[in-house]
């Protein structure tokens, strides 16, 4: 019996540090369709594009060393095949994005997942960026996992504040996503290019500064890695989008709650563990589902 029990302690250590899985929770008033982009030489996800009703979650397995982009597009209409448009967030006017990157706007969700077994190798990146500018809000959480695991992401609705000149419109109507001053204006000091492609050259703009100010933990641009990358080890990720009642694309109030810089225990006087539960559930009761299976199947086979 001991043995049994160690082989499904062995089994459950194996499934976590074998992969990763992201949970994408629409908390929103409104339809939102996630969009996901595999980074190079790593495989796309089961999905790369997929509709998210108000209150729906999906949860997506990733290899270990998966990289690559998640982001939300809105306002979109796809025919019975798939192809079609979104206002904000489109890659390539299909459900499916297939590889292809969110056109901007859009506020993105980046993940390096580990490698392998040891400290160093089996530790991930993530972080939220507003570098290729914003089109509506987020969170990433983790469940589980050893490390910092910081909670990270911009809550606020920029589309509220957004200056004039960085404002998208769709069809006249109030701003749906905020651009970024390099998409905006593409001089080389607002896009970290040219003489401008390092560190000591590109400085934060005034444009940034007010993304930086309004989510102080996403990058706001180019080089902003010291207050704005996360790591975690052997970790699930929930992205929530829409976290926060007051951030809802329509709303005329402006959002005050920021991001708990603690990265644990709670948000905005939410506790972590109660904005994760429903994702939560889903994954540790899939867990438990292949415990049992792959226990049935010791049994007989002894």
């Amino acid at each position: 019996m001991s043995c049994f029990v160690g082989y499904l302690v062995a089994l459950a250590f194996l499934n976590r540090a074998s992969a990763s899985s992201f949970t994408l929770i629409n908390s929103c008033e409104y339809t939102v369709w996630p969009g996901i982009q595999a980074g190079a030489g790593t495989e796309e996800l089961s999905s790369t594009g997929f509709e998210l009703r108000p209150g729906q979650s999906m949860t997506l397995e990733a290899p270990t060393g998966w990289s690559g982009r998640l982001w939300g597009r809105t306002l979109c209409t796809f025919d019975g095949e798939g192809e079609g448009k979104c206002a904000t967030g489109d890659c390539g006017g299909s459900l499916q994005c297939n590889g292809k990157n969110a056109e901007p706007p859009a506020t993105l969700v980046e993940f390096t997942l580990g490698q392998g077994v040891g400290v160093a190798l089996a530790q991930d990146f993530y972080d939220v960026s507003l570098v290729d500018g914003f089109n509506l809000p987020l969170i990433v959480a983790t469940k589980g996992g050893t490390g910092s695991c910081s909670t990270t992401g911009c809550v606020t609705d920029l589309n509220q504040s957004c200056p004039k000149e960085l404002q998208v419109d769709n069809d006249g109507s109030d701003s749906v996503a905020c651009k970024s001053a390099c998409e905006a204006f593409g001089s080389p000091d607002y896009c970290c290019v040219g003489a401008f492609g390092n560190p000591n050259t590109c400085k934060p703009s005034s444009y940034s500064q007010l993304f930086k100010a309004a989510c102080p933990k996403s990058y706001s641009y180019a080089y902003d890695d010291d207050s704005s990358t996360f790591t975690c080890t052997a970790a699930e990720y929930v992205i929530t989008f829409c976290p926060t009642v007051t951030s809802q694309k329509k709303s005329n109030s402006s959002p005050t709650p920021m991001v708990n810089d603690s990265g644990t225990g709670s948000i905005w006087g939410v506790s972590t563990a109660a904005i994760t539960n429903q994702a939560v559930s889903l994954l540790d009761g899939a867990v438990f589902l292949s415990l049992i299976i792959t226990a049935l199947l010791f049994v007989f086979v002894q």
